[in-house]
């Protein structure tokens, strides 16, 4: 079974390599200007990089990550529940409502709302 995983590791390593090794023999070497220019969504980047973001732009980043974490969670709950339904759907809507209770705080909180 572990050498199924490692073949698997092995093989991902080597078309990594390969296409790296393949797209600097391969590729254009010539380096100007506009191909060295940092590029963010077709527009020229103006001002500094170190410009602050709105603390409102992380607490929307780290919701995100909030909810894309409970689908992670959900993936276990859904393959052992065959075998105990009716605690894992307890479980499941315990879950929920402790998000819910989440959701609810940040919309009375108004952190969803742009100004």
């Amino acid at each position: 079974m572990y050498l199924a995983v490692l073949l698997m590791f092995i093989a991902a390593a080597t078309i990594g390599v390969a296409a790296l090794a393949v797209g600097a023999i391969l590729g254009p070497k010539k380096a100007t200007e506009v191909k060295l220019a940092a590029y963010e969504s077709g527009i020229p980047t103006i001002g500094n990089a170190r410009e602050r973001f709105p603390v409102h732009f992380y607490i929307v980043a780290m919701l995100f990550i909030m909810f894309d974490i409970e689908t992670a969670f959900f993936y276990p709950l859904a393959v052992h529940f065959k075998s105990q339904p009716a605690f894992l759907f307890i479980q499941a809507i315990i879950f929920v409502i402790i998000l819910a209770v989440a959701y609810v705080y940040i919309l009375k909180k108004g952190v969803l709302n742009w100004k």
